[in-house]
C-alpha cells in the first residue's frame, strides 16, 4: 500500500470511526478491568459477612439500561452538574469513563465465576510449598485465565455496542465523539439505510473476530 493509499485510507470517514470506536470502547475495557479484575478476585478467593449479597448487586448491575447509566454521566458531568469543572462533557474522556462504569459488573460478576471455579485446593497446595498470600492468589489467577479472558472479551464486546452511554455525555459530534453505535443510529433516522448497514457490518465483523480470536486463545490456554 503506497502512502498515498494509506493517507486516503485514513481520511475515510468510515475508517476514523471506525478507530475511534476502538480506541474508546477498548481503553474502556482497560481501565474498567484495572480495577474489576482485583475485586472479582477478591470476592471469588474470600469469605466474608455479606458475600452474597455483593455478588448479587454485580449481578443485578449486570441489566443497567445503558441510557439510565447515560443519565446519571449526564447529570454529573455536564456544565451545570457537580462534575461540570472537570470539563468532561462532550469529550471522549467522558465516553471511556461510562463505558468503563458500565462494564464493570461484567468484569467482576465473570470474574467472581472464574475464581470459584478453581480448585480450593490448587491455592492450598501453593500455600503449603511456602507460596506467600499473592503467590497464591497468582496461581489461582493462572488457572482461571480462561473465564477472566471471556470476562474482559464480554466487556469489550458489550462496550463497542453500546449507545446510550455515547450520546447522553458524546452527543455524537463529528469528528470528535462520534462511534459506530452513535453514527448508526443518526443515519437510521435521516434515513440513510445504506450507509448504515455498512457500519452495522464493520460493527459486527469486530464483535466476531474479538470472539473468534478469544476462543482461539481460550483453547491455547486450557
Amino acid at each position: 500500500m503506497t502512502f498515498k493509499m494509506f493517507w486516503e485510507l485514513f481520511q475515510n470517514p468510515i475508517f476514523q470511526i471506525t478507530i475511534r470506536s476502538l480506541h474508546i470502547s477498548g481503553t474502556a475495557t482497560l481501565l474498567s478491568t484495572f480495577w474489576s479484575l482485583p475485586l472479582g478476585m477478591f470476592i471469588g478467593l474470600k469469605s466474608f459477612p455479606g458475600k452474597q449479597f455483593v455478588k448479587g448487586i454485580f449481578n443485578t448491575l449486570l441489566g443497567v439500561p445503558t441510557v439510565a447509566l447515560g443519565l446519571i454521566l449526564y447529570l454529573l458531568l455536564s456544565t451545570s452538574g457537580p462534575l461540570g469543572f472537570l470539563d468532561l462533557y462532550l469529550t471522549p474522556q467522558a465516553m471511556i469513563i461510562g463505558q468503563a462504569l458500565l462494564v464493570t459488573p461484567i468484569v467482576v460478576s465473570l470474574a467472581t465465576s472464574a475464581v470459584e471455579s478453581v480448585d480450593p485446593k490448587i491455592q492450598d497446595l501453593a500455600k503449603t510449598l511456602g507460596a506467600s498470600e499473592v503467590e497464591a492468589s497468582l496461581a489461582v489467577l493462572r488457572e482461571s485465565m480462561g473465564g477472566i479472558v471471556l470476562a474482559i472479551v464480554a466487556s469489550f464486546n458489550r462496550a463497542i455496542a453500546e449507545l446510550g452511554v455515547a450520546l447522553a455525555v458524546g452527543r455524537n459530534i463529528k469528528g470528535t465523539t462520534q462511534v459506530l453505535t452513535t453514527v448508526i443510529a443518526m443515519e437510521v433516522e435521516r434515513p440513510n439505510i445504506e450507509y448504515s448497514i455498512q457500519l452495522v457490518i464493520i460493527l459486527l465483523a469486530i464483535v466476531f473476530t474479538v470472539t473468534i480470536l478469544t476462543n482461539l486463545l481460550q483453547r491455547r490456554i486450557t
